[in-house]
């Protein structure tokens, strides 16, 4: 389980790497005040480099001097190879043959080694896993890790720090990483702060996982049909699992409508221009007001705006 010294700890390493996002306000409705973490907002444009940058800064210099492989659909993948480019690694990356051209490209262009598979997010573990062991490389999962989590716990920190009465923050769930380590980060620091996880109702395992009180598995070709390419994975972590289970208040579904309808609504101030990943907290707090806890101030992360330019507009006219 991560600790608050850990997520102090990463934070003091991400220091000078990871943009320290400001929150903006969304307009709202009602009373009911909504503030964005613009996570779009990072150097590859999504939250992942925190986690990222965390795990490969940890490990010892023979570790990096053999290189380091993931597993991704997309964001994480650019995350590891600017990390690695950062701290001067090898990095090899595999990933689905189904994530966007813009993800695979700038993963690419950041000097990582590509291994395309299927599209299981399983099957791109396996094939990570198998390259460690033949090679040497030193393993970046994406989510089921500790200081991937407390990397992303780095998030809440600076959420606390600029807006001290947030009442509930609202967080995209894909394996469960940026969730289990702002959580972590906010219930042992403010714990009468509500957390609520949003993710697409077609990929919801991290919902159902939470309701069974075990972790459940989704099959491939039903967590892929989402919109969503950053949350398209099977199961989330064990890890993720445990961290979401002590501190997660409450896990919403959003329907891929509604994702559609918050990528629109975001794209109308370019500093918070999202990919449907990036945006299910917040159409979790436009279309699901009911489930979510009645608190005044309110936060949703913003976590990614890696969104195909064609993809936009197609959805802006839709």
């Amino acid at each position: 389980m991560v600790t608050l010294d850990d997520i102090r700890q990463a934070q003091a390493r991400l220091r000078g790497i990871a943009n320290r996002t400001k929150l903006l306000s969304f307009p709202t409705s009602d009373d009911r005040s909504l503030f964005l973490k613009p996570e779009n907002l990072q150097p590859i444009g999504a939250f992942k480099l925190r986690g990222a940058y965390n795990k490969i800064a940890s490990f010892s210099e023979e570790e990096r001097r053999r290189g380091v492989i993931t597993y991704s659909s997309g964001n994480h993948a650019q995350g590891v190879a600017y990390a690695a480019r950062a701290l001067g690694t090898k990095a090899i990356v595999v990933m689905p043959r189904s994530a966007p051209a813009l993800k695979r490209d700038a993963t690419a262009a950041l000097g990582a080694e590509l291994v395309l598979v299927g599209p299981g997010s399983l099957e791109r573990q396996q094939r990570a896993e198998e390259l460690a062991k033949e090679h040497g490389y030193a393993i970046v999962p994406p989510y089921d890790d500790e200081k991937i989590i407390a990397g992303q716990g780095t998030m809440a920190l600076e959420i606390l720090e600029d807006l001290p009465d947030v009442g509930t923050v609202l967080v995209p769930v894909g394996g469960g990483g940026m969730i289990s380590g702002i959580s972590a980060a906010i219930k042992l620091t403010k714990p009468d702060v509500k957390v609520i996880g949003a993710e697409p109702e077609v990929a919801g395992d991290a919902q159902a996982s939470l309701r069974a009180g075990k972790v459940v598995e989704l099959p491939a070709e039903q967590a892929t049909s989402t919109i969503a390419d950053g949350l398209r994975t099977q199961s989330i972590g064990k890890a993720n699992f445990e961290h979401i289970r002590k501190f997660v208040d409450d896990i919403v579904t959003v329907s891929e409508d509604e994702i559609r309808q918050a990528v629109r609504k975001l794209s109308e101030n370019p500093q918070t221009v999202a990919e449907p990943s990036g945006a299910v907290a917040v159409a979790a707090f436009l279309y699901h007001r009911d489930q979510l806890p009645q608190t005044k101030v309110n936060i949703a992360v913003v976590s990614g705006g890696n969104i195909d330019p064609k993809m936009l507009e197609e959805l802006k006219r839709s």
